[in-house]
């Protein structure tokens, strides 16, 4: 029998854990390629063979998803799978067609294939969009844990840019550890707050092996999810969130839809922000695909720190992945600004440069 030939569309996350777990050692399979896309600077490199096992002595090419065509028929794939979140349905469908226009089977891998069983008790913390409010619902949640004498691990989604090998497995409790992994601000934006509290944090690349060392230090796995993805890990209670101020994205976006209809809890937050139209929109989505679901609505609030803006100019930034595939056009900086009586937001595209400057032009 021909062993059939795989290529993975991601985004070094999803991906990386959908061939850990599905495709590393299994027989009449072989990934043959990566894509990449969403995070620069993360193609044109390799998923290392010390990660990809004895099947794949020279690792496997990442490439970008701009040659995905070429690399279906240049390598002779027989299926494509999509493997990276927060997109929209329609985005999907377009891969989709550019899969089977190349001649190859498009596939999504589901829960059964991918989660991964752990010995504690887990509580997942997901979204429908990037953006929703996910870190600081996990942080809350970590509290009402250790408040029953729990101790929490936190396992995050991944954010593997660097040494992939190095990143295997990463173990977080103090703030060196922050500098011996060299973690980027992205993962120090996450990570901190959950340092300060006292709490140990994973993350990484094999996400089994990250089960197994945050078991042997918890009592309760959290798993702090990123982007809109589903878990890694089957939870016992899942707790997806919602934002009101993109009312209708919970219905239209992958696979934030599938973690609403599979949600036991549903965070709406920002209800302090949103309009009373937006939130019975929300409400009525989740009505008609999940109507068993516990509801909470949350404020999503703000505190000011360092000094005061009233009355000043200032310049603002914001969480990257919320204003750019993300899709909002605003975060938390601005709402800020505007609640604490800023005179002005300064407008920072006059005078940016390089990387920025093509940022701030694309988004």
């Amino acid at each position: 029998m021909r062993t059939e030939r795989v290529l993975i569309m991601g985004a070094a996350g999803r991906d990386f854990h959908d061939f850990n777990v599905v495709y590393r050692n299994a027989p009449g399979v072989e990934v043959v390629a990566f894509t990449a896309t969403q995070i620069p600077g993360i193609a044109d490199r390799r998923y290392p063979a010390a990660l990809a096992g004895d099947r794949y002595p020279e690792g496997i090419p990442i490439r970008p998803e701009e040659e995905l065509e070429s690399l279906v028929r240049d390598l002779e794939v027989d299926t494509v799978v999509f493997a990276y979140s927060d997109v929209s349905h329609e985005q999907v469908m377009h891969a989709a067609s550019r899969a089977l226009a190349a001649g190859a089977d498009f596939k999504l891998l589901g829960p059964n294939a991918t989660l991964l069983e752990s010995t504690r008790p887990v509580v997942s913390v997901c979204a429908v969009r990037t953006g929703c409010g996910k870190s600081q619902t996990s942080r809350h949640v970590a509290s009402l844990l250790e408040a029953q004498g729990l101790k929490v691990a936190v396992v995050r989604h991944p954010m593997p840019y660097g040494d992939l090998v190095a990143q295997r497995c990463q173990r977080y409790e103090t703030y060196a550890d922050l500098d011996r992994h060299q973690t980027t601000i992205e993962e120090r934006e996450e990570y901190e707050p959950h340092l300060d509290a006292g709490r140990l944090v994973f993350a990484g690349v094999d996400y089994e092996d990250i089960l197994r060392a945050a078991e042997a230090e918890a009592d309760v796995v959290l798993w702090d999810g990123g982007n809109n993805d589903l878990p890694f890990y089957r939870p016992d209670l899942a707790i997806v969130v919602a934002d009101p101020l993109r009312p209708g994205h919970e219905l239209r976006y992958h696979p934030g839809e599938a973690n609403l209809r599979s949600a036991d809890v549903i965070v709406i937050n920002k209800v302090d922000s949103a309009t009373a139209e937006a939130l019975k929109q929300v409400r009525a989505s989740i009505a008609a695909v999940n109507p068993r679901a516990a509801i909470v609505e949350a404020r999503s609030s703000l505190a000011l720190e360092g000094g005061e803006i009233r009355g000043r100019s200032v310049a603002v930034v914001e969480d990257g992945p919320t204003l750019t595939h993300g899709g909002m056009t605003y975060g938390a900086g601005v709402v800020a600004a505007k609640r604490f009586g800023a005179a002005e937001v300064v407008d920072p595209r006059p005078y940016a440069t390089g990387e920025l400057a093509e940022t701030l032009a694309k988004y």
